[in-house]
């Protein structure tokens, strides 16, 4: 006969034994992990400091929020607001943050506990030859229940944490990518302001030009009748009044295109802005700092949804690894159950229970890998995408004031030609009238200064586009949440 402390020793040696090969053979999450790293920033010249391992917020600012005012053109400052009130891209962008603002919530609820009510009855015959015996077997019986159920999972590995955390991550980023949209639509619409007063101001050269051409014409007219000229320049001279007049018809056209892209961009009806004509002349340079700032990656809202794309990933990474553990929870029901409606509530149809389950997952042909696998190389692509955004951020910021000092360099040395061609075509005028130089000279004198006029102009243009460009390079005033 065998002794029973010889069993229960025996069984207390077995269950450790069989629970280790139990758990030997359950999956595993081993060899999958990600691979990708982040880029180091002094590659790119930037100290260490400036991409924060978590998302931080930035000091004060560089550029301030709404920066546009800096401009000083009421009119602009109107335009973007339309613009950021009513955009469609912004309204998408908004649509993603409701929705990962929603995720978060469900994802919490999914932690806690969960409770129901159910209630239904059923009309049934019983069999007589089964396992009910008479009176019931044979019968025809209404079967009622109503009871309470509820659940609550045990997150002991965190699966539930990490998922919510990841979620959190994802509102964190489509936050971000809110700002950064915010911050595109207005670059566009003051480069495109900026490039109607462009347009604007050319316009105005062209039609000096045409006067000019027109004076020239009456001019040559004159010495024609006084045999100073010949009928070549009195062609030559009827002939550039027209291809004026061209000039100005090709500018009106490009200015009617830029009225109707910042009616798009504004949200605004084709003919809202047929009557904007603004001059680069009412637009303020906007202050910005020489050079970048040490903590540029902090400020910029593209790269703080890269870095909470990567804390969401990493989350998603850990609660998929928790699968592989023990799912631990707790069940518990109350209620009443009868057969019969008459009996349902009466005290002896009191049901209830309770008591803990445990879910291991042992074998699930690779599921689990799978899903690891995936939620790893969400990680890598998150990290990729991070370090295309830092070297994009670098180089647009780098770019931008490359093209700032070099429009600066490029003014000075335009002045100087400017004011050159300007004395020169005054002095080709005087001498033409005086009968002192030939009508080739004074068109050539002139095409030079409208040529400096012109250039003039759009280096005024490209250094205001340019500064609303590096504006939002550098965040735009941009400040994240912590």
């Amino acid at each position: 006969m065998k002794s029973p402390f010889l069993s229960s020793r025996t069984a207390l040696l077995l269950t450790p034994l069989a629970l280790a090969a139990l758990l030997a053979g359950c999956a595993s999450s081993a060899g999958i992990e990600p691979q990708a790293q982040r880029l180091d920033p002094a590659r790119l010249g930037l100290p260490t400091a400036a991409a924060p391992t978590a998302p931080a917020a930035a000091t004060a600012p560089v550029v301030q929020a709404e920066w546009w005012r800096g401009l000083g053109d009421a009119r602009l400052d109107a335009l973007v607001e339309y613009a950021l009130a009513g955009h469609p891209s912004l309204g998408a962008a908004q649509a993603r943050l409701a929705r990962a603002a929603s995720a978060v919530s469900a994802q919490a609820a999914t932690g806690g506990p969960q409770v129901g009510l159910s209630a239904d009855a059923t009309r049934q015959h019983f069999s007589a030859n089964s396992i009910y015996p008479a009176p019931l077997g044979g019968s025809t019986r209404t079967l009622a229940n109503a009871q309470f159920a509820g659940s609550w999972e045990i997150d002991f590995f965190g699966r539930h944490r990490a998922a919510l955390e990841a979620a959190v991550g994802s509102e964190r980023a489509a936050e971000a990518d809110l700002a950064a949209a915010r911050q595109w639509l207005a670059t566009q619409v003051v480069q495109a302001y900026v490039q109607l007063a462009l347009l604007n101001d050319q316009r105005g050269v062209a039609q000096q030009s045409w006067q000019q051409r027109q004076d020239l014409l009456a001019l040559t007219r004159q010495r024609v009748a006084a045999g100073l000229d010949t009928v070549v320049e009195l062609r030559q001279g009827e002939g550039a009044v027209p291809d004026a007049r061209q000039q100005i018809e090709a500018i009106d056209e490009k200015i009617t295109a830029t009225r109707l892209t910042l009616a798009a961009l504004t949200v605004q009806v084709p003919e809202a802005l047929q009557a904007l004509a603004p001059s680069l002349a009412g637009l303020k340079a906007l202050p910005l700092p020489g050079t970048l700032p040490a903590d540029l990656l902090g400020r910029r809202a593209d790269i703080a949804a890269a870095r909470w794309r990567i804390e969401s990933a990493g989350q998603a990474v850990r609660s998929a690894k928790a699968q592989f553990y023990p799912n631990i929870s707790l069940t518990a029901f109350a209620g009443l159950s009868s057969i019969g409606l008459d009996q349902l509530v009466e005290s002896g149809s009191r049901q209830y229970g309770i008591g803990p389950a445990i879910h291991l997952p042992v074998f699930d042909a690779g599921a689990l890998r799978a899903q690891l696998g995936v939620r790893t190389a969400d990680l890598d692509a998150a990290v990729a995408s991070y370090n295309a955004a830092v070297i994009d951020a670098v180089r647009e910021s780098a770019e931008q004031l490359n093209v700032l000092g070099s429009v600066a360099r490029q003014q000075a040395q335009q002045a100087r030609a400017q004011a050159a061609a300007e004395s020169a075509y005054d002095i080709a005028r005087q001498r033409y009238g005086a009968g002192l130089t030939s009508h080739l000279v004074l068109i050539q004198a002139e095409s030079t200064v409208l040529s400096q006029r012109r250039q003039a102009l759009d280096l005024q243009a490209r250094a205001l586009a340019a500064q609303a460009a590096l504006a939002r390079a550098l965040g735009g005033g941009y400040v994240p949440q912590a």
